[in-house]
């Protein structure tokens, strides 16, 4: 299992950027896919999840802001990040559980500037 995150940047506060990841090695159109980030200092938190069949889960702190989708065709999951705020700054992962194991992308630096 290979899943590759890109799209991340440095961008004032209120920009936007898109994130991309790419899985392979999986039956991609019958999992769960996430997005996660990890700040300095803290734990990896969930940001927003897609089941297979659309149904989508946001963390409280980006409710509203961020999207998450996905493109069974091109194996790829994406994350719409909007009204971009300083504490948005972590490093972001895309993740899968597969087989009862957690696969992690190796990761994509987000930096908002205030």
């Amino acid at each position: 299992v290979q899943l590759q995150a890109y799209g991340g940047g440095s961008v004032q506060a209120g920009g936007s950027l898109r994130l991309s990841c790419k899985a392979s090695g999986i039956n991609f159109s019958i999992h769960t896919l996430g997005w996660y980030r990890q700040a300095p200092g803290e734990q990896r938190d969930l940001v927003a999840q897609m089941t297979s069949s659309g149904i989508t889960n946001y963390a409280d702190s980006v409710n509203g802001r961020f999207a998450i989708s996905r493109d069974n065709v091109r194996r790829s999951l994406y994350l719409q990040l909007s009204d971009l705020k300083p504490e948005d700054t972590a490093v972001y992962y895309c993740s899968v559980n597969y087989k009862g194991r957690d696969y992690w992308g190796q990761g994509t630096q987000v930096t908002v500037a205030s």
